[in-house]
């Protein structure tokens, strides 16, 4: 029954209210911006470059690592490792989680490894990678895929175990047997789970990043941080750290943007 029906009035919201909204949005935005680098220009100027340069001069920087090439070199090494290691922990985080989470036999044998492993920081395993796996891109992605596996698969456990008992009682008399109930009932109800799991992982795989390109990369943000120390380029560093928040940032966008569009129908709402 509609609301006009039972005599409610719905009160229609006034034309170019949402674009007001929106553009009321993106001047607080601006605002926070400018009032963040003009602190950080006020700071500079009572402290040495080499402690705190300018945002001129991390500007300049930044044009010249683009223009030569580096700054863009770099933003495609981190970003195709985090995105590999972190698409890998993904795909077998969920699966992971969902089987321990409704089938009480796996979740009591992996439970002990996923428990000790996951309170160990991926930065102690940075030795053993480059040993076991090599200085190249293996050993980088295995860390991210460390970083993001253990996340994925908690936040799908939880999605599975916080399904209603009544929703999977309805799916039993109805005749569904365990796997359908598994497809149709508890897999749907963890995608808002999965994708909160997701997320969190990706944050944490730009973290593991730097520490893994410092150890044992030549190209990447990471690496590009650490060698600005041999310069003594401060800018570079402050160039390689807001580069790193932006690609975050848009990754974590895209993330949402695509989960809000194809999985809203399963309450998705990022």
């Amino acid at each position: 029954m509609s609301a006009k029906a039972v005599g409610v009035v719905v009160p229609e919201r006034p034309p170019g209210s949402g674009k007001r909204a929106s553009l009321g949005r993106f001047g607080y935005t601006f605002a926070s911006v400018l009032l963040g680098l003009g602190a950080w220009q006020l700071l500079s100027l009572r402290l040495p470059p080499l402690f705190l340069p300018s945002p001129a001069a991390t500007g300049a920087a930044f044009l010249e690592l683009a223009r030569d090439g580096t700054l863009w070199e770099s933003i495609l090494a981190s970003g195709a490792r985090i995105l590999v290691g972190w698409g890998a922990g993904v795909a077998v985080g969920i699966p992971l989680g969902i089987f321990m989470g409704y089938f009480r036999p796996v979740r009591q044998l992996v439970d002990p490894y996923i428990e000790f492993f996951r309170f160990i920081p991926p930065i102690a395993f940075v030795t053993l990678a480059v040993i076991w796996l090599g200085p190249g891109e293996s050993s980088k992605v295995a860390l991210i895929f460390y970083t993001t596996v253990f996340i994925v698969t908690l936040n799908a456990l939880a999605g599975t175990q916080a399904v209603s008992e009544l929703r999977l009682r309805a799916a039993a008399s109805l005749g569904a047997g365990p796997f359908t109930t598994l497809r149709t009932v508890i897999v749907p109800s963890t995608v808002p789970f999965m994708v909160t799991g997701a997320r969190i992982a990706m944050g944490n795989s730009f973290l593991t990043i730097v520490s893994a390109e410092i150890v044992a990369a030549q190209e990447g943000l990471g690496a590009l941080i650490w060698n600005a120390r041999n310069y003594s380029r401060t800018e570079w560093v402050f160039v390689g750290i807001i580069t790193l928040g932006l690609l975050g940032f848009l990754f974590d966008r895209v993330l949402r943007l695509g989960a809000t569009r194809f999985l809203k129908r399963y309450g998705v709402t990022v």
